[in-house]
Order: C-alpha cells, then structure tokens, then sequence
C-alpha cells in the first residue's frame, strides 16, 4: 500500500525535461546517429535537441543511458595521426601542392602540425572540410 501511495505522489509531480540518453554504450570516437539517442525524462543535465548531437564524435566512452552534455562530444575527426595527406600552399597565383605527414589528428578548421615530406621541415596547416590540409601563412 506504501508504494502505491509513493507512486501517485510521485505521479503528481511536475513532469521533468526530457533530456537525450545514450541509447547503447558509444565508444570513444563514435559518430552519433539517430538511432544511439533516446530521450529520458530525468533532473540531470543534458542536450534535448538531437540535431545539437547527430554527427558529432564522442570525446570518451558514454554509458547507455547517461544523458549526452555537449562536453561529451566534438566535432568529427577529420584527420589522424601520422597520415599522409596533401598538403596545399598559396600565396596570390602561386600554388604549391606537396604531401606531408600529420603530427596530430583535427577535425575540420583545427589547426595542427604537420611534417613535409620533402623537405622534412614541420609546420602547421589548418583542415579543410574535404581532409585536405592548407598551410597556413
């Protein structure tokens, strides 16, 4: 009978936010699609929009059902460490196309070094959207 009446006081309270869970345990690095989120009503803090976390890669592992905070996620890596990628020069009509080794991974407009193959001289090039690398002046 307790329980009964702990569950329609329980009942009776104001309905909390709805918040995005994990709806399977996201490795780190996971990108997030429609079908790993759920929505679960809880006081805990956390995205309620899924258009704010579809797409985005996962920082570290996320437990099911753990509520997504925008801290958890970044944008997807682009780039990984000791790939080879091309790398582009500019300056005016000049253009310079080589290949270099990253030093570190990126995503899309990170800036990160980088290692010329030819030349073996390190410098830092920022990620385009395509994965390709522009040196920057």
């Amino acid at each position: 009978m307790r329980w009964l009446v702990l569950l329609l006081a329980l009942s009776a309270l104001p309905a909390q936010a709805a918040v995005l869970a994990a709806a399977r345990t996201l490795p780190a690095g996971t990108v997030i699609t429609a079908a790993d989120l759920r929505a679960v009503d809880g006081d805990r803090p956390g995205l309620s929009d899924p258009s704010q976390a579809i797409g985005l890669q996962t920082r570290i592992t996320i437990q099911e059902g753990r509520p997504l905070q925008a801290s958890l996620l970044q944008a997807p890596k682009l780039i990984s460490r000791n790939q080879i990628h091309r790398l582009v020069f500019q300056r005016g009509a000049l253009r310079i196309v080589t290949e270099a080794r990253t030093l570190s991974d990126g995503a899309a407009g990170d800036v990160i070094r980088v290692m010329n193959l030819e030349s073996r001289a390190t410098l830092s090039a920022t990620v385009q959207p395509d994965g390709s690398l522009m040196a920057v002046k």
